[in-house]
């Protein structure tokens, strides 16, 4: 314990680190100063911390999370199963966060049911090296992967053509070399036609007197300070500079003959991308058809796809539920001070081009020689066995004589996400087919009684036809916030019962709401007669 009042950066995560029993860098301090989170004393690096401050930040935050959930949710949690130790880029670690994704659950779940390590919890090992686990939601494709890394086959399905792609595209194995040139193809295409528009011109203007603004009445950290302790009036202040900016930003739009809306607005891609974010959309994609090497193309695709994810013409606060289309200057609740759209995609496919191949890269290093493959298709009525020997005679083999040992997966949730619309812009771009009709608990749909019955018998018929693919003594987990006590019926309709069920708190959520959040991992086997 560091026996003084005010603490540099360094002691400050010295002390944070023996105070939480947690790994706090520098950099985590650095954070808490920049969002206002605790106070900054002195200036020019010599920034000092006030200890009791730093205190009472742990001790809200961190120190009492587990009392607080226990106390809202349930003293049934099973609170090793929250993973609160691991930081961020490691429940995104490599290929995981290669594109983002409603709705995922984090890889260090599904290595804990998959790996081959007891504890007072897990008192069974349920999968072996080898064996063949399947995901009929595969979502994302985090079970194939983290079963790549385990050493156990695996065998993914999406009604989703896009879902399905961003799952192989993390288990593919690539030419690393290919697509690092296919990338800088690219770039230089897209820096050539954006040199010949007005764009950088206008884009550097306007950052120059958007960071002077800002630095003038938003600066940081005093400004998030002074905001969380009442000092300032968010809605009138912030109006107030936001209007006052506004002519700036109109001035330079006009001076720059800048084009904010497309023509039409009939599609996503339409609606959602300016004129000209739009125009370098179609440069890349262009390009991109020109691929030959068909896994190459995939990954850059992923890439390009990410990339406008980040472009939409949204504000910060609400990339996840998308409002309305915003093309001008606006003040930012999520950073605190005056911010603007985005004029193109330039910044972020770079980012993301480089980020991309490094997690290929660290993935590269982890995987085993098993297989995976994600199939497009719906889990209540598709042929295992004649699909995957489509795609590859030896893993049906395989899957043929082991069969399949479980199941590790996460259903939709009832009218919660609609998953073929979270990813529209990719659907209007690539012009995969959508099959929203055939998404089980759909938002669209909504939680009264007919979509409950609806989805109980989608999970239900998942669940039988798998069953016929099943190797003897199957697992099978599904992880679900069951609200409405749907389970004990699907277990029923499917032959199944639940032999145990394991209650875990959902840390570091992504939605606006933050309250105290579990989820239940139920263990179902075959209900003997």
């Amino acid at each position: 314990m560091i026996d003084t009042d005010l603490l540099s950066i360094k002691e400050a995560s010295v002390w944070a680190t023996s105070y939480t029993k947690k790994d706090v860098t520098p950099s985590n301090i650095a954070y808490l100063v920049q969002y206002g989170l605790v106070r900054k004393i002195g200036e020019n690096g010599s920034t000092q911390i006030v200890l009791h401050e730093l205190k009472n930040y742990y001790d809200k935050f961190l120190i009492s999370r587990e009392t607080y959930f226990k106390q809202s949710i349930g003293r049934d949690l099973n609170w090793a199963l929250s993973f609160e130790q691991y930081k961020e880029a490691e429940t995104t670690k490599h290929v995981h966060r290669l594109h983002p994704y409603k709705g995922k659950f984090i890889p260090q779940l599904v290595e804990y049911f998959l790996d081959g390590h007891t504890d007072k919890f897990k008192t069974e090992t349920y999968f072996e090296k080898g064996d063949i686990v399947l995901d009929p939601f595969a979502g994302s494709g985090t079970t194939l992967v983290e079963a790549c890394e385990l050493g156990i086959n695996a065998v993914g399905v999406d009604i989703s053509a896009f879902n399905s792609l961003i799952g192989n595209c993390k288990i593919a194995k690539y030419d690393i070399v290919d697509v690092k040139n296919e990338i800088d193809k690219i770039t230089k295409s897209l820096e050539i036609f954006i040199k010949n528009s007005n764009v950088i011109k206008f884009e550097e203007k306007l950052s120059t007197a958007l960071n002077a603004f800002n630095n003038q009445y938003f600066s940081v950290p005093d400004y998030k300070y002074c905001l969380r302790n009442g000092e300032i009036n968010e809605k009138k202040y912030s109006t107030e500079k936001e209007k006052e900016f506004l002519s700036v930003y109109e001035n330079l739009v006009k001076k720059y003959d800048i084009k904010l809306r497309q023509d039409d607005d009939k599609t996503f891609l339409d609606k959602w991308f300016s004129a000209h974010i739009r125009s370098e959309i179609d440069v890349v994609f262009n390009e991109i058809k020109k691929i030959k090497n068909p896994k190459t193309k995939n990954i850059i695709a992923i890439i390009l796809s990410r990339t406008i994810r980040s472009c939409r013409a949204t504000t910060h606060a609400d990339l996840a539920t998308l409002i309305e289309p915003v093309t001008t200057t606006y003040y930012c609740h999520k950073h605190g001070k005056i911010c603007k759209p985005l004029f193109s995609i330039f910044k972020w496919w770079k980012t993301y081009s480089k980020d991309t191949v490094n997690r290929l890269l660290q993935f590269d290093k982890l995987r085993t020689k098993t297989y995976q493959l994600c199939l497009t298709g719906d889990s209540r009525s598709i042929d295992f066995f004649e699909e995957i020997e489509k795609r590859s005679e030896e893993f049906g083999k395989l899957l043929k004589s082991r069969k399949i040992k479980g199941i590790f997966s996460s259903p939709p949730y009832v009218g919660l996400i609609d998953y073929h619309e979270q990813h529209a812009y990719a659907y209007d771009l690539f012009g995969f087919e959508r099959k929203d009709e055939l998404e089980i608990g759909p938002l669209y749909k909504g939680q009264k009684r007919e979509a409950q019955e609806s989805y109980v018998q989608g999970v239900a018929d998942v669940l039988n036809n798998c069953k016929r693919f099943f190797a003897d003594d199957y697992s099978v987990f599904l992880v679900a916030n069951d609200k409405y006590n749907l389970y004990p019926t699907i277990a029923e309709k499917a032959g199944m019962k639940i032999v145990n069920q394991f209650s875990r708190p959902v840390l570091n959520r992504s939605e606006k709401d933050k309250g105290a959040y579990s989820e239940t991992v139920f263990y179902l086997k075959e209900k003997k007669a």
